[in-house]
């Protein structure tokens, strides 16, 4: 078990972060006397301890993973097997308005502690080597909340000083920046703050100068992508391969060897990992996925619920075992056989029809006796693809609404660097030798022979999409990347698809076919940025909304 060094430990330390999360109110010039189980403002900036406590505070704020309702089943990677979530029935018909859209505009309550943290410590007379780190490690956590509200909802207003109504009165109401102006914030505030992070955390958890750079590079990657750069300028992309070539030349981060239990919590923090929110299992920091996203009957008995189910979509991306995409007519790969010889990752991350999952064998056929046989009548009483997730769900923690699971939710890794490179330096160059060398690394963990030599960009384009959308299934990147290349008008706009395996003539037969509650659509014409929440507008009169979203 791994300690969590950082974090909140005991009851004292747990009540003290909550008292802090909501502090920062002037002591009353008659009554200044402070109750014992508080500390006072000035008590928070005089005392590394106590400037910490608000950090972590801060640091809690880092989105993990939603298991109810999981970003991915925003893509076509997956969908919800429950009835009543926002991903089925708002986001996937493109119905949602300003009033119920899934939004990021609570990221300004956490923006708001970062800018306190930084003004206040900027202006105490703590410990200098204290205060360059600590204030670097609030800067990228500030600039990682505006990267969630940019990708969203794209141009923000951007505030980096303490706001206070009730003495700035309306002046606290900002109109927003252009995406190039946050861009450029976030870009410029990590660079700042490069040099006073160090290589290793301080703690696990802590950020780190691979963090900041990891968070530049993928900035820069969506600005880079044709959403943001309709115009194709090469230098935005060679921006973007620059900063990831920086992790890789600093041989802090590799591959850890086993893709299988890379996400497991006995191997926290490995040597992958560069970014990620530290769970602790049998506490309100307990990583709770297990019992919630998981295969959802094990022998007639529920222990999760198949939050997220894979699509036929995304299990056809992943590769037969010589390597060749299941379409090349070279690849061996057999309709009626669909799971034989496919490449490790596939049996790393889908619990498919005959699959062993914790000692029972998991039956998707249509029409059998089995509690987990395919969905087609949209009831969400099971897969609703005939596919569960076994990508990072720990069977030994696999019971329903479980929460002593201390595995951490990794934001940024190592793969995700060398796929950020080499998608960014074939765009900026074409296929060089570094391209295959960045792609041909991940490959080999998976025992894939490499990639053929003499690829066109346009073919290596293709091979890094499939890799990186393989690599990377289910970790609530493949959202993110459908708006940053303008996929999803393609990928969102009719159905996904499931396996349903029927009998016909004393045989199964398998056959892909619309899933049920699988279909999508996407309104390219306002759809590639959320509406700015309707309660902010109501609020704040200098905001503009997003085109095409009037309500």
């Amino acid at each position: 078990m791994k300690m969590k060094s950082f974090f909140p430990m005991n009851t004292r330390n747990f009540v003290l972060v909550l008292l802090l999360a909501g502090m920062m109110i002037a002591c009353n010039d008659v009554l200044d006397v402070v109750p014992k189980e508080q500390i006072s403002n000035e008590q928070v900036w005089a005392e590394t301890a106590n400037a910490d406590l608000f950090l972590n505070d801060v640091y809690l704020a880092v989105p993990t993973l939603f298991p109810w309702d999981p970003i991915e089943n925003f893509s076509d990677n997956s969908i919800t097997g429950q009835n009543g979530n926002t991903s089925l029935v708002l986001y996937a018909q493109s119905n949602y308005t300003p009033s119920n859209a899934p939004n990021q505009w609570n990221r300004y309550s956490a923006i708001r502690k970062c800018n306190v943290f930084i003004e206040n410590v900027s202006a105490s007379s703590l410990d200098e080597d204290w205060k360059k780190l600590r204030l670097a490690e609030a800067r990228f956590l500030r600039a990682y909340f505006y990267s969630l509200l940019w990708t969203y909802h794209g141009g923000v207003p951007i505030v980096t000083e303490v706001l206070n109504q009730n003495e700035q009165g309306d002046e606290i109401f900002r109109a927003r920046n252009t995406s190039q102006e946050t861009f450029e914030f976030m870009a410029n505030e990590l660079s700042a703050i490069e040099t006073d992070l160090p290589d290793l955390p301080e703690a696990p958890g802590r950020v780190t100068k691979g963090a900041a750079l990891a968070l530049k590079g993928w900035v820069e990657l969506f600005n880079a992508g044709p959403l943001k750069n309709p115009g194709n300028d090469s230098d935005r992309w060679q921006l973007a391969a620059d900063t990831y070539e920086k992790i890789i030349d600093s041989e802090v981060y590799d591959l850890f060897p086993d893709y299988g239990t890379l996400f497991f919590e006995e191997n926290a923090n490995n040597v992958e990992v560069i970014f990620a929110f530290q769970h602790l299992g049998g506490t309100f920091l307990g990583n709770t996925k297990d019992g919630v996203i998981g295969p959802r009957f094990i022998n007639g008995s529920l222990t999760a619920f198949a939050h997220i189910t894979p699509t036929q979509d995304i299990v056809d991306e992943y590769a037969m075992a010589n390597g060749l995409p299941i379409t090349d007519p070279l690849s061996g790969y057999d309709p009626q056989r669909p799971y034989e010889n496919r490449e490790k990752r596939f049996y790393e991350s889908v619990v498919y029809d005959g699959t062993i999952w914790k000692g029972a064998e998991m039956i998707m056929k249509l029409g059998v006796e089995s509690a987990n046989s395919i969905d087609i009548s949209n009831s969400g009483n099971s897969t609703r693809t005939g596919y569960y997730l076994k990508k990072a769900i720990d069977p030994r923690y696999a019971v329903a609404f479980n929460n002593q699971n201390d595995a951490d939710w990794i934001i940024f890794r190592f793969a995700e660097v060398l796929l950020g490179y080499a998608e960014a330096q074939n765009e900026a160059t074409g296929p060089d030798a570094l391209v295959y060398e960045a792609i041909n690394r991940i490959r080999e963990r998976s025992e894939l022979p490499n990639l053929p030599t003499g690829l066109s960009q346009d073919e290596m384009r293709e091979a890094i999409y499939r890799e990186r959308r393989v690599e990377l299934a289910f970790e609530e990147k493949r959202f993110y990347d459908l708006l940053r290349l303008k996929l999803a008008e393609e990928k969102l706009n009719g159905p996904l698809h499931a396996m349903v395996i029927r009998q016909t003539n004393g045989e199964w037969v398998y056959s892909v076919e619309p899933a049920a509650g699988g279909m999508r659509s996407f309104d390219p014409n306002k759809n590639y940025l959320l509406p700015i929440p309707q309660y902010a507008m109501d609020l704040n009169s200098e905001l503009e909304q997003n085109p095409n979203y009037g309500e």
